[in-house]
């Protein structure tokens, strides 16, 4: 199994899959998440902790890949360089993005609340990387035959696991973006969209095709329950802060 990263399940990178992911980058990086920044210091630290989180996102995205499909450390694996190029998991991506921020701010020195603003861009964002998802052959549901099935990529009738997914970020962005419109949860939304998105990436989990190895639950299982965790954490840490406080992740 732990060739999986290196592309036994179909998996392509497709031109459709580029545009996507390029389109959901582009999405997050034009959105003015900044726009209730105040000095140009505090948009700078914003930046540098925006880019501590993005190095906790890239490890996460591998390590969630190199257990969730390679069942490391339960089996060998020998494919470090490839793993660098191949493989990447959102709910790694989520979890220990966050725990990278979490851990830098104190060492910076950084008071601000999470930042709404990029909560609510967010899962608009995956929802468009997952559309290259579903044309590249990637995220494969559980064979099915019934009216809930779609035939994928490799011409098997499968649960689809991708649209499925499209549908609750843009469901949730809808809820995060009512949220912030009508001024509730100030500060709160990253975290509610982590215990969302981790409940939901529990459950999907047993009608995708991944190895159920951990204690009967699969390696992303496992990272989801981690990310409800620490979404609730986050959650309850900050209940106490007024809504006048100024916020950003």
């Amino acid at each position: 199994m732990d060739d999986l990263i290196l592309d036994t399940t179909g998996f392509s990178i497709s031109p459709i899959y580029l545009v996507s992911i390029s389109l959901a980058f582009l999405l997050v990086f034009v959105f003015p998440l900044t726009k209730d920044f105040t000095t140009k210091k505090e948009k700078n630290q914003y930046f540098y902790l925006q880019g501590i989180t993005f190095m906790g996102a890239i490890f996460g995205a591998k390590l969630a890949v190199l257990m969730g499909d390679a069942l490391w450390p339960i089996k060998p694996f020998y494919h470090w360089f490839e793993l660098i190029f191949t493989g990447k998991s959102i709910v790694g991506a989520l979890l220990f993005g966050f725990l990278f921020a979490e851990a830098a701010k104190p060492l910076m020195g950084y008071k601000r609340l999470p930042n709404d603003r990029f909560a609510i861009i967010l899962p608009f964002s995956i929802a468009i990387g997952r559309v290259g998802c579903w044309f590249s052959g990637c995220c494969l549901g559980l064979k099915n035959t019934t009216a809930l099935s779609l035939k994928h990529i490799d011409g098997i009738s499968r649960y689809p696991i991708a649209p499925i997914e499209i549908m609750f970020h843009l469901i949730t962005g809808l809820l995060l973006v009512s949220f912030f419109r009508k001024k509730i949860y100030q500060g709160q939304l990253f975290a509610i969209f982590i215990i969302m998105y981790g409940t939901f990436r529990f459950f999907s989990e047993f009608i995708r095709v991944t190895e159920k190895v951990f204690w009967g639950y699969s390696a992303y299982q496992l990272f989801a329950i981690a990310l409800v965790i620490a979404g609730l954490t986050s959650f309850i840490a900050r209940r106490h802060k007024t809504l006048g406080e100024s916020y950003a992740n």
